[in-house]
């Protein structure tokens, strides 16, 4: 199988279509309504993808829902996905407990460049939940740390009690080689970071356009404002690079359910260089 970073997994169709079961072994509350869930194969075996890719997740009697996969890619003994309860599936998904089993489909999709990015000084961008597709390509960076110029992971929420994987953000904010700037809207007294919106990290960073390489991963409306910030810190669009989310259904390609233009963000994307897609997203909730 090609995981690859960048380049789509080439998934024979038999093997795409068919859910391999995976047990629970593992389940964390980030915040409410939002759970981590660990998962391995019963039989032992591993499941490799690249930084960026998804996962089809099977519940049995509530149906089948695409989900970022969250883990570190160097560690393919376990998977790992963060699910958000928003509907039926994902909300008996998320009712799912240690020793419980569910079906995966997968990996789908185009990843992000990681190795395309080797040499450049790399811009992590996030808010909320986003921050759950672009773990993976944290964890490769920090795996692969030699390899890359400066690192900075510009990360927001709501407030402290919405920010996601705590614990990591902790421990990463205590390496010398990486940079983490956190920003919530409102905060109490006890909260000593920065106060406003993510994207007033952005003007504060020093870029070298060319050098620089951005990946951004929010709602459709915050990543036009990332881009038009990373723009004026002098990034081209063709650095900057994002994963969307769209109603997919098969992950093939075959339904249409997740069309974007002239792309199907399911095997095209769900990374995209922000060229590629900069006269669709210009288009409000298309």
């Amino acid at each position: 199988m090609n995981t690859a970073p960048g380049k789509p997994a080439a998934v024979l169709p038999r093997e795409a279509m068919e859910p391999r079961p995976f047990v629970i072994t593992k389940k964390r509350k980030e915040i409410e309504g939002i759970y981590t869930f660990w998962l391995e194969p019963p039989d032992g075996g591993e499941f490799h993808f690249a930084p960026g890719q998804f996962n089809m997740l099977y519940v049995l009697g509530a149906g089948e829902v695409p989900i970022s996969i969250s883990g570190d890619p160097g560690k393919p003994a376990r998977l790992v996905h963060t699910v958000r309860a928003v509907g039926k599936a994902t909300q008996r998904l998320c009712a799912l407990k240690a020793g419980d089993s569910l079906g995966v489909r997968g990996p789908f999709g185009r990843a992000w460049p990681m190795a395309r990015l080797e040499g450049k000084d790399i811009l992590f961008v996030t808010s909320g939940l986003g921050l759950a597709p672009l773990r993976p390509s944290v964890y490769w960076l920090l795996n692969h740390r030699p390899k890359y110029g400066k690192a900075t992971l510009i990360y927001g929420a709501r407030n402290p009690e919405r920010l996601l994987y705590v614990d990591e953000l902790r421990k990463w904010r205590g390496r010398f080689d990486f940079k983490v700037e956190l920003s919530v809207g409102s905060a109490g007294p006890t909260w000593d970071g920065h106060i406003g919106v993510v994207t007033s990290h952005i003007a504060r960073q020093e870029t070298e356009p060319g050098r620089t390489a951005a990946l951004i991963c929010s709602s459709e409306r915050m990543m036009r404002a990332m881009v038009e910030q990373l723009n004026l810190a002098g990034l081209e669009d063709g650095d900057i690079h994002l994963s969307l989310e769209r109603s997919m259904k098969c992950g093939l390609g075959l339904c249409g359910h997740c069309q974007l233009g002239p792309t199907f963000v399911c095997k095209d994307g769900p990374v995209y260089a922000y060229d590629q897609v900069a006269g669709l997203l210009s288009k409000r909730e298309l």
